[in-house]
């Protein structure tokens, strides 16, 4: 017999299946349980991580960045003196604590500008090695860490000099709420630096040896997330979620007072896995903690996941007793039976199953049989077609509605998650903290993009020519990909010099007095920055920003949906599909929108809101733009919402393992009964068919068998019989006289 085919193997196999379907059923849905700190508020601290990972590593490698492009600005023109230099480095950026200007071969303090500067850790000597010019971290002696960040400025037959910058490891606009603290780690596992946590001299004596707690806990979190981040993204275990391509995860404090700490950590990564920045080299390490009010553990009815599994033991025990009394004994039966007859033995009559195509064979063996005795056909057409309206195809069919009757309900009915979901109201806290933090983010973005082209138009004046123009506008497209047009524009609206793509915004029209602007009048939004030209009335530097970059800010995981919307409410920008200028759509969202740019006090307030929505849980937030800036007058708001479906919540996981569980009896029921149908009844069918010729003296037709199994068996059996008769056909007629027919005629 075949290894795969045959009666045997898809009846054992769907036996196993089932067996194994019912243990997962008992173990999988009756070991739901939710710890009193739910794993949904876990992963969404390790989602603020994130958050103020990406946001430290690109405002690092932005100040770098800013840097160079100044200090490669300044060299391409004539010498500028190092007071000047500083003078409109600071005017243009305010990101930087300290700035200096040193000569290089002399060793000589030039220019200096805010804070004193660690210059005595600046190796000059080696400057022009490999990575001489890279970010460093050195330690003040009052106990702070700053970043020292190093440019060459060059010109011809001046000393070269060192374009000196430090910086804090500040986060910037992360928003942390009333109870979360965030601090920045080094690669020993040391903090660097941290924001939350007050110092205890700040706080009133009772509130003392909370903060003093706090700080424990969170140097605690600090090292065990130095040491995580230090393994491979690859080989991980917690290799962060939703696509973020550094090392991630969370961590789990201690308990006091009904709250647990519960921490966030994720290493800084560039914006592709294994693409290093000027900030990944750092080592540098985000951990944010927070304490969370733990809630009651629950956990799943092990009673009832038993029920359900015993149930599906029923029903497969039904449908496998079905298919063996059914398929399998009489088919092995007539296996037997049509043996017998090859062999000669004709002297019992056949035994004939009751229903199906397999009675249909046997009463066809039974003719035979008889006519193999050299007795008239007695032809009992009755008996040749009995039961043909049960034969296997519709026993199959009953099985199959046995199977569904177990497996639709855990798919449709049981286990529903309703409106009894408990959904933390940290993660709620969280949706409003995360999406204020990406829509400073956002304002930052078009922020820097602006104070970039204020330092542009800072080395032009009225006596620059166009050719210069437009060799510093090519310089800064090719180095910002965020513009997809640069140009300088006159009161009159001429272009005097271009760089990027064809402008859009421009039509004849003097640069606008906004700073930075959306024309809407196309059918999708264009992001314009201007910044004036010192000197030249009238004149100003004009990028137009690719909405591309827009939509780039707005990919962070665990957020859901994210919009920017305008004063008016339409969408600007999406990190999904979207229609320019299209509607939210949902009264919900424009009524928080609205409500969240209420001001209250100085500027208005981000807000967050859980409700219902077609039956599941939406969390969604608004939070506009504040804290100054160009980008500020826009008056737009970034909006998020998520459902609580994808949350790692109780009843959720729980409803979508039920619905794994009837999945999977659909699948076992498909394969093996589509099995069965493939290999055993459509041949079984065939045969019958095929039997009955036979036995209604079709001698000619030969009967090949397709498979080796007990349907091929029969097949052969019966092909054996037919030449048997024809044998017995031609000896009566050389009896009587007759000649022979002809090979293979009767």
């Amino acid at each position: 017999m075949s290894l795969l085919g045959g009666i045997r193997p898809p009846i054992t196999v769907l036996s196993v299946l089932l067996l194994a379907l019912a243990g997962f059923t008992a173990f999988s849905l009756g070991s739901v349980h939710e710890d009193r700190l739910p794993k949904a508020v876990l992963t969404s601290q390790q989602h603020f991580a994130e958050d103020g990972a990406i946001a430290l590593r690109a405002s690092l490698d932005e100040s770098v960045g800013d840097l160079d492009r100044a200090a490669a600005l300044f060299s391409s023109g004539k010498p500028v003196p190092a007071d000047a230099v500083l003078d409109r480095i600071g005017a243009v950026y305010q990101k930087w604590r300290g700035t200096a200007v040193v000569e290089i071969g002399s060793g000589r303090l030039v220019a200096a500008r805010g804070e004193n500067l660690p210059l005595t850790a600046i190796d000059s000597t080696r400057l022009s090695a490999e990575g001489g010019l890279a970010p460093r971290m050195v330690k003040l002696p009052g106990g702070e860490t700053r970043l020292i960040t190093l440019a060459l400025l060059n010109w011809k037959d001046q000393p070269q000099q060192l374009l000196v910058a430090s910086s804090s490891l500040r986060f910037p606009g992360i928003s942390l709420g009333k109870f979360r603290s965030i601090a920045v780690v080094g690669a020993d596992g040391a903090v660097l630096s941290s924001d939350g946590i007050p110092e205890p001299e700040m706080v009133t004596e009772s509130a003392r040896a909370d903060v003093k707690r706090d700080s424990k806990q969170l140097v605690s979190f600090a090292k065990s997330a130095a040491q995580k981040t230090r393994a491979n993204p690859l080989s991980t275990k917690e290799p962060g979620s939703g696509g973020y391509p550094g090392v991630s995860g969370s961590l789990i404090g201690a308990e006091h007072g009904g709250d647990r700490a519960a921490a966030g950590y994720a290493g800084l990564a560039g914006t592709e896995a294994g693409v290093g920045t000027s900030a990944t080299s750092l080592d540098l390490t985000v951990v944010a903690m927070v304490n969370v009010a733990q809630n009651p553990a629950r956990t799943s009815d092990a009673f009832a996941a038993m029920v359900l599994a015993g149930a599906l033991l029923v029903v497969g025990a039904l449908v496998v007793a079905l298919l063996v009394a059914t398929v399998q004994r009489p088919l092995l039966g007539l296996f037997l039976e049509s043996r017998r007859l090859t062999r000669g033995d004709l002297a019992r009559p056949v035994t004939v199953p009751r229903g199906g195509e397999a009675a249909r064979i046997g009463a066809a063996l039974e003719r035979l049989r008889v006519r193999l005795l050299g007795n008239a056909d007695p032809a009992p057409r009755s008996r040749g077609k009995r039961g043909r309206r049960t034969g296997a195809r519709t026993l199959l069919a009953l099985c199959a509605l046995l199977l569904l009757a177990w497996c639709l309900p855990l798919g449709l009915l049981v286990n529903r998650a309703g409106a009894d979901v408990v959904v933390p109201q940290q993660l709620v806290s969280d949706q409003r903290e995360r999406s204020d933090t990406l829509s400073d983010r956002v304002r930052r973005g078009l922020n820097e993009s602006q104070a970039d082209l204020q330092s542009v138009a800072s080395l032009m004046d009225g006596d620059t020519s166009a050719a210069r123009m437009t060799t510093v506008l090519e310089r800064t497209s090719a180095e910002h990909l965020r513009y997809q047009s640069l140009y300088v524009l006159e009161a009159d609206g001429k272009i005097l010099a271009q760089a990027g793509g064809k402008p859009r915004a421009a039509e004849g029209k003097g640069p606008r007095k906004s700073t930075v602007a959306l024309d809407d009048r196309g059918n999708s939004p264009v992001i314009i920055a201007t910044a004036p030209i010192p000197g030249k009335q009238g004149t100003a530097v004009v990028g137009e920003l690719r909405i591309d970059f827009l939509n780039g800010l707005l990919k962070r995981p665990g957020l859901g949906q994210v919009r920017v919307v305008d004063a008016e409410h339409r969408v600007i920008g999406s990190n999904g599909g979207y229609r320019a200028f299209e509607k939210l759509g949902d009264e919900r969202l424009d009524a928080l929108v609205k409500g969240t740019n209420v001001k209250a006090g100085q500027s208005a307030r981000p807000g967050s809101v859980l409700y219902r929505s077609g039956g599941d849980h939406v969390i969604a937030a608004a939070a506009p733009f504040a804290g100054g800036g160009a980008a500020e007058p826009l008056d737009w708001t970034v909006v998020t919402w998520q459902s609580t479906k994808g949350l790692a919540i109780q009843e959720y996981s729980l409803q979508n393992r039920t619905v794994l569980a009837g999945l999977l009896g659909l699948a076992v029921g498909a394969a093996c009964l589509g099995w069965l149908q493939i290999v055993v009844v459509a041949p079984l069918r065939e045969l019958a068919r095929r039997a009955e010729a036979l036995a209604e003296g079709d001698l000619r037709s030969v009967v090949y068998p397709r498979h080796h199994d007990e349907v091929g068996a029969v097949t052969r059996s019966l092909e054996i019989i037919r030449q048997q008769l024809q044998q017995l056909q031609q000896q009566r007629k050389q009896a009587a006289g007759q000649p022979p027919a002809p090979a293979g005629r009767n």
